[in-house]
């Protein structure tokens, strides 16, 4: 699915550069190379203030705290995505509320995050589900109206741009109050490790998290805030140091591989390619497949005549690597069950865990990998 080994060999020379420097120095925690990655990826993100954690889990758990919110005060997030967005507001005796998604880019679902909101609503986590920006102009509006928190759950789409209504651009991640992304090794930015990042625009909050993320330190022994353990170590931020300058060029390599995957699928009545969308906006107007709010982090396909899982396995036989995420809804995990969702209102969620498959995605794709890949699933669709 990610050739990491591949990507590795294009910038062994920096990478090991950086390792080395912090093998030399011996500053394994909070050394100089981290606080480096932290200031280079706030001048990438335009963001104020970047704060380095341990993994993009802990990224989400810590915004949360820094949020200050209590027990019983209900989250909106969206059904389809991986577990660790509603795991963080369950360990914290928060309220998960889940929403079906969009069809078209599988985020979360406008109208069903306006009807989920009660009293007891404080934040919403959208989900860059695979590379691909919410709808966010239509978030913070909701947001600003009923007085809520916005985390945004980045942890798959770092470098991607979202385009307001009025024009301006912006990197997902720094337009809600807090934006967290994981490091994980397959990430379009991903560490050898694991690792992730808490970002915001607010000073307060900034403050605050820096503390939660070192035992609620601010000077050494003395504990202002309740924290936790959650540091980013020198060695993967000197990894991540090496790889940040070729994060958009790593995108521009992940978009074009879905075009070519688009361009072949394009006349199969029984596939749905991914879409690119803009924004929900006239600055866009159309669906097409070179808007940079989406990066790719996963190309996914739906399977529409009941083949996926026989595709699935035919192709894992063939020896390419495809996986299906996600194969069960979050309301529907034994975790994550609650009498308050009816199947009536997950309608999009329910149909695309029944159809969705992704295919290998990476930087080092080459052109015979995409037509082996492509082919070989037409051959067996048709």
């Amino acid at each position: 699915m990610v050739d990491l080994q591949g990507q590795y060999q294009q910038i062994k020379e920096t990478v090991n550069t950086s390792i080395e420097e912090v093998l030399n120095s011996s500053a394994y925690i909070n050394g100089p190379l981290v606080h480096e990655f932290q200031a280079d990826l706030e001048k990438y993100l335009d963001v104020k203030h970047v704060i380095p954690c341990a993994n993009g889990t802990d990224a989400l758990q810590i915004a949360m705290m820094g949020l200050g919110l209590e027990q019983g005060d209900e989250v909106i997030t969206a059904d389809f995505t991986f577990a660790a967005t509603v795991e963080v507001i369950a360990l914290l005796k928060l309220t998960p509320v889940l929403v079906d998604v969009d069809a078209k880019t599988f985020n979360i679902d406008i109208d069903a995050l306006k009807k989920a909101i009660t009293p007891k609503t404080k934040a919403i986590v959208p989900v860059h589900l695979f590379g691909q920006v919410a709808n966010m102009d239509a978030v913070m509006e909701i947001a600003k109206e009923h007085n809520l928190f916005v985390i945004e759950d980045n942890a798959q789409a770092i470098g991607a741009n979202y385009t307001f209504k009025d024009g301006r651009k912006q990197k997902a991640g720094t337009i809600g109050n807090l934006g967290t992304t994981s490091f994980f090794p397959s990430k379009n930015l991903g560490c050898y490790g694991d690792g992730g990042a808490i970002f915001t625009n607010d000073d307060a909050l900034a403050h605050t998290i820096r503390g939660i993320v070192n035992h609620g330190m601010y000077r050494r022994y003395y504990h202002d805030v309740v924290g936790v353990n959650s540091r980013l170590d020198s060695i993967q931020a000197g990894v991540l140091k090496a790889k940040l300058p070729h994060l958009d060029s790593y995108c521009n390599a992940r978009r074009n591989a879905a075009r070519f995957y688009n361009s072949a699928f394009a006349n199969n009545t029984n596939i749905i390619t991914p879409t690119a969308k803009s924004n929900n906006n006239s600055s866009c107007g159309e669906i097409c497949d070179t808007c940079d709010c989406h990066v790719f982090h996963q190309y996914t396909l739906q399977i529409t005549n009941g083949k996926r899982d026989d595709l699935h396995q035919h192709l894992l036989e063939k020896g390419i690597p495809n996986a299906i995420y996600y194969p069960v809804a979050l309301h529907s995990q034994k975790a994550y069950q609650d009498d308050r969702y009816n199947e009536e209102d997950f309608p999009v969620t329910n149909e695309l865990i029944k159809t969705v498959i992704s295919l290998p995605m990476h930087t080092e794709l080459d052109d015979e990998q995409l037509k082996f890949i492509t082919q070989t699933i037409l051959d067996f669709i048709n």
